[in-house]
């Protein structure tokens, strides 16, 4: 027999794995749970019914979740001249040129998030098999390739997101940490729910989403009402 420790049974008690959850409800729930020794992050999966095979434009976006993620995030911009100055004074974490791609091309990959000017993507195609496994090449689709580096670096610091769906039609991100007071959590799964569903047509469709969960770090994991975001 496998033996279920106190704080486990405690959460597995308080979630009814038979039903499906309003938002507000979920989230009271993981409140409420037993707490890890660290602030966990909350996750929102969805699980989309598109087969990623046979769509012409993948699922992706970004979405500035109104009270950020709370994680800190290391920003790293690829520019040159003056753009350096810019994106230093915005609070990116490292900035550089051509030495810092030389960096990155021997292994150094010490960020969360890449922003590149355009005028250095050229350069920066040979970091394509660095950068590229990790989800950090810049992308102009995601914002992280722009003219305007000091905007796209205070952005990311604020809580901006990149989402995408994976080959198993996921998507999955994180929106916020424990600590935050329940309201906080509801608006920005809310607004990453409702970005992803307004911003593509195929998702908006009745049977563009299988399901959508929402989990802590440590568990429990609670699906969502559907009919919710469908209105």
């Amino acid at each position: 027999m496998v033996k279920i420790s106190k704080k486990r049974k405690e959460i597995i008690e308080k979630v009814d794995v038979s039903r499906k959850y309003s938002l507000k409800e979920a989230i009271s729930v993981l409140k409420q749970a037993p707490k890890a020794k660290f602030d966990e992050s909350v996750d929102v999966a969805m699980h989309l019914g598109i087969d990623p095979k046979t769509i012409a434009q993948p699922i992706r976006g970004t979405v500035a979740l109104p009270h950020g993620t709370g994680k800190k995030v290391n920003v790293c911009v690829f520019c040159k001249g003056e753009d350096e100055k810019k994106a230093k004074e915005a609070g990116a974490d490292t900035v550089g040129g051509p030495e810092l791609i030389a960096k990155v091309a021997e292994g150094w990959c010490d960020f969360d998030v890449a922003i590149a000017t355009p005028d250095m993507m050229k350069d920066m195609s040979k970091l394509g098999k660095v950068l590229g496994p990790k989800g950090l090449m810049p992308n102009p689709k995601s914002g992280t390739v722009t003219t305007d580096v000091a905007k796209a670096v205070k952005e990311v610091k604020a809580g901006k997101i990149e989402y995408k769906m994976d080959k198993q039609a996921g998507i999955h991100v994180s929106i916020g940490k424990l600590s935050f007071d329940e309201g906080k959590l509801l608006e920005n799964a809310k607004d990453f729910i409702g970005t992803v569903i307004s911003a593509n047509p195929q998702v908006a469709k009745q049977q563009g989403i299988i399901s959508i969960g929402i989990a802590k770090t440590m568990g429990p994991g609670l699906m969502l009402e559907l009919s919710e975001f469908r209105k």
